[in-house]
C-alpha cells in the first residue's frame, strides 16, 4: 500500500473503538423499540417489590444463640481469606520480577508507608503500619467483592435442571451498618490507647484542648473537642463508609433494573442500563479503593493525633 494510500485510509476510515461503540448504539436503540413493540410503554406501580429488599439479611444456618451464616457474614469471610491468601502468596513467591499481583500489593504497601510516615512519627509508624495497611487492604477487598455477582439472594430464586438457585447479585459486607461499625470501634479504642499511653489519662484528656486556649472559652471548647473526639469521629468514619457504598450499589441496582420494576415497565430496564454500566465502573474503579484509602488514613491521623503533645 503507497504512503498516499495509508493516509486516506488513516484519515477516512474508521477506527476499531469508534466501531465498536456505533455497534453498541445501534444495538441499544434497535432494543429499546423492541422492548416498546413488545411490551409498550405502559406501566403499573408495584406494590410488594421493596429496592432495600435485596440489602436485608435473611438467615441460612443458625449456629448458636445470635451466631448465624448469612450473606453479610459471608462476605466479610470470603474479604478475610482472600486478604489473607494474597498477602501470603507475595510473601512466599517474592520475585526480582514480580507478577500482577506482587506488583499490586507493593504499590499498596508503598502508599500506605508513605500514609503513616506522613502522619507519625518514625517509631510510632512502625508500631502501627502493620495496623493499618491491614485495614486498607481488607477494605478494599471487601470493596472490590462487593461488585462480583455471586448467587446469595435467596429472596429471588431461579430454577436451572430442576435446583432452585439463589439470583445473583452484588453486595458488599460494609453495606450492612455492622460492619463500618465493628471497624470504627477497633479504630476507636487504637487512638485512644495510644493517646492514654502517651500521655496518661489526665494528659491526653488536656492534649485535645488546643494550645494558646484558656479562660472562658474553654467551657465551649471542652465541650466540643470531647464530643469531636469521642462522638463525631467515630460517627463519621462509620457512615462514610458505609453510606458511599450503600448507596452506589443501591443506583446501580436501580438503573440495572429496579426502575423498571418498581414502576411495572420494562422498557425502563433497557433504557436506564447504560446509566447502570457507567455507575458500576465509576463505583467499582475510584469508590472502592478510594473509601479503603479514606479509612486507612483517617486511621493514620488519628491515632498519629492521639500521640501528639497536642493539637
Amino acid at each position: 500500500m503507497s504512503t498516499v494510500e495509508e493516509a486516506t485510509q488513516g484519515t477516512g476510515g474508521m477506527s476499531g473503538t469508534k466501531k465498536a461503540l456505533l455497534g453498541f448504539a445501534a444495538l441499544y436503540l434497535i432494543g429499546l423499540v423492541a422492548f416498546v413493540v413488545a411490551f409498550g410503554v405502559h406501566g403499573h406501580k408495584n406494590e410488594q417489590f421493596k429496592v432495600i429488599d435485596s440489602f436485608h439479611l435473611e438467615s441460612w444456618l443458625k449456629i448458636a444463640g445470635p451466631i448465624q451464616l448469612d450473606k453479610g457474614v459471608l462476605y466479610v469471610l470470603l474479604a478475610m481469606i482472600i486478604t489473607l491468601a494474597i498477602m501470603l502468596y507475595v510473601a512466599w513467591h517474592m520475585q526480582r520480577r514480580p507478577g500482577r499481583v506482587q506488583v499490586a500489593v507493593e504499590a499498596a504497601y508503598g502508599l500506605m508507608s508513605r500514609v503513616t510516615h506522613d502522619n507519625m512519627s518514625d517509631k510510632l509508624s512502625k508500631k502501627w503500619f502493620p495496623f493499618v495497611f491491614t485495614l486498607f487492604v481488607f477494605v478494599l477487598v471487601s470493596n472490590l467483592l462487593g461488585y462480583i455477582p455471586l448467587p446469595v439472594d435467596t429472596q429471588n430464586k431461579f430454577t436451572l435442571f430442576g435446583a432452585h438457585i439463589p439470583s445473583f447479585q452484588i453486595y458488599a459486607a460494609v453495606t450492612n451498618l455492622a460492619l463500618p461499625l465493628v471497624l470504627t470501634l477497633i479504630v476507636f479504642v487504637a487512638y485512644n490507647f495510644e493517646g492514654v499511653r502517651t500521655h496518661g489519662p489526665i494528659g491526653y484528656l488536656k492534649s485535645l484542648i488546643p494550645k494558646g486556649v484558656s479562660g472562658g472559652i474553654l467551657i465551649l471548647i471542652v465541650p466540643l473537642e470531647l464530643l469531636s473526639n469521642f462522638v463525631l469521629r467515630p460517627l463519621s468514619l462509620t457512615i462514610r463508609l458505609w453510606a458511599n457504598l450503600l448507596a452506589g450499589h443501591m443506583l446501580i441496582d436501580f438503573m440495572a433494573g429496579n426502575f423498571a420494576i418498581l414502576l411495572g415497565l420494562q422498557v425502563l430496564g433497557w433504557f436506564t442500563l447504560p446509566f447502570g454500566v457507567v455507575i458500576f465502573l465509576f463505583e467499582a474503579g475510584l469508590i472502592a479503593g478510594l473509601q479503603a484509602f479514606i479509612f486507612a488514613i483517617l486511621t493514620a491521623i488519628y491515632i498519629g493525633g492521639a500521640a501528639s503533645a497536642s493539637h
